[in-house]
């Protein structure tokens, strides 16, 4: 099904995109299953040369590169619809155009230096370079605002040092942008971030890799420890709007809500999966299809699909890089961590309903359950999205002295019709200062009714 079937009109999709997704598609397929078998290349870190040569022979990072740089204009639906594609056959590849679609080409696209854009617009369209984003160090994940990679000026240029890790694309980017804090004359570090480009092609802005990471999942992903100590030029600082923590924001919210891209295909593929298996496999004289937990299983995967085709529209319609999400952390987040949860989830199942056939790297149950995990937790782990999901309602509900969370939710935009649908359930008085545990909690109830509202939307 087509992301773009479920756009307004005033979005709409051309039939030269349906062209090129259809080229890219088949590219997928040539690449995955006519030159390469690729359940046997799975259980392999890292990509076959000519596989990635085949992919990226039809450029699908142009679609998140401007028009006016040769691209095809930062569409978001398109966006949304390439990641789609790839998912169903590959979700690290999925996740390997989004790293670099939305850590790297949309956050140049809105703040970098006209000087710059070109030029490393043209490399990633005549030669298909990559790129990624550095935040995250050994010491600071969750709280990387308190990273240690710092910078001071240097003669018109820039001087970064530290180290970074989990890095998607570590040892393959040609790019980086790379977060700092300003260090001052006293050695003390700026509250503040902000980004820079390295270009793996000059010398004095290559980042060492240090180590290379065993990951649990997401083979096809290169990640690891980077030595950070470089120069760059003075036009490679990202310019921020205002403070480079609301740019942050703006990237990093900008990336949660466009995961649907991602889900869209993987769950899709999940979902065709499982219906082949169970209408194939017989279990005591008949297809697992006719029992009625495996029916269960399967209208849980149908309700995610559809939750996610929900996603994706409010992803089309919100996530262009004119507008700012700084200010957007409950909807992205809310989208992340449900969207996330239902791709392990489903995931969780095909292997249920596949059993011990599925229990292996190289089918594709097994591969969906580890490569699948790690979205629950990297750019925000779920937990703490959830938390922040529950303090931002909370502190809402607290402005306006209202305690009864069904009347809240029920006056809300974010949830507004879907309250009235569960409404026995949240007709009740919240505690306004929750643990985290139940924070948390409230979080997951709470990123589900959002979730319904923006179903609502599609429907």
């Amino acid at each position: 099904m087509s992301i773009a079937s479920y756009l307004s009109e005033d979005i709409g999709t051309s039939v030269e995109f349906e062209t090129f997704r259809s080229s890219f598609r088949e590219k997928l397929h040539k690449a995955f299953t006519m030159r390469g078998d690729f359940d046997e290349v799975s259980t392999s870190r890292g990509l076959p040369p000519f596989m990635m040569r085949e992919i990226q022979s039809t450029t699908p990072l142009s679609v998140f590169i401007p028009e006016e740089y040769g691209g095809r204009g930062g569409h978001v639906h398109e966006c949304q619809s390439i990641l789609a594609t790839a998912s169903y056959e590959s979700l690290a590849l999925s996740l390997t155009l989004g790293i670099n679609g939305a850590l790297f080409l949309q956050p140049l696209t809105k703040y970098g230096a006209e000087s710059v854009k070109g030029p490393i617009f043209e490399r990633f369209i005549e030669e298909k370079n990559l790129g990624g984003l550095m935040i995250t160090e050994p010491d600071y994940g969750t709280d990387a605002l308190s990273m240690e990679t710092s910078y001071t000026e240097e003669g018109g240029a820039y001087h970064l040092e530290g180290t970074k890790h989990w890095a998607g694309l570590t040892g393959w980017a040609d790019f980086w942008l790379v977060a700092a804090r300003r260090q001052g004359a006293n050695g003390d570090l700026s509250r503040d971030i902000d980004f820079f480009i390295a270009d793996m092609n000059q010398p004095d802005q290559m980042i060492e890799v240090e180590e290379f990471y065993e990951n649990l999942g997401l083979y096809m992903i290169p990640y690891g420890r980077n030595h950070v100590d470089i120069q760059v030029p003075e036009a490679h600082r990202l310019q921020p709007e205002s403070t480079g923590i609301k740019m942050m924001l703006d990237i990093l919210h900008r990336s949660r809500i466009e995961f649907p891209g991602m889900g869209m295909g993987f769950l899709q593929r999940i979902l065709d999966e499982a219906l082949a298996h169970c209408k194939e496999r017989f279990v005591g004289g008949k297809p697992l299809l006719e029992y009625d937990q495996v029916q269960r299983r399967l209208a849980k995967l149908q309700a995610a699909y559809t939750a996610c085709s929900a996603m994706c529209l409010h992803t089309s319609e919100h996530a262009h890089t004119d507008n700012n999400l700084a200010g957007e952390a409950l909807s992205a987040n809310a989208v992340k961590t449900v969207v996330t949860d239902l791709m392990q989830d489903a995931a969780q199942s095909l292997l249920q309903l596949t059993g011990g056939t599925g229990y292996r790297l190289d089918h594709v149950a097994g591969r969906s359950v580890v490569d699948s995990r790690p979205f629950q937790i990297f750019e925000g782990s779920n937990d703490v999205l959830y938390q922040q999901i529950s303090e931002s309602v909370l502190k809402s509900m607290r402005d306006l002295e209202e305690k009864n969370l069904y009347t809240f939710l029920s006056n809300y935009e974010p949830t507004a019709r879907a309250a009235d649908y569960f409404q026995d359930t949240l007709n009740f008085e919240v505690d306004l200062s929750l643990p985290q545990r139940k924070l948390v909690a409230l979080g997951r109830i709470l990123g589900r009714v959002i979730s319904m509202e923006l179903t609502i939307e599609l429907g």
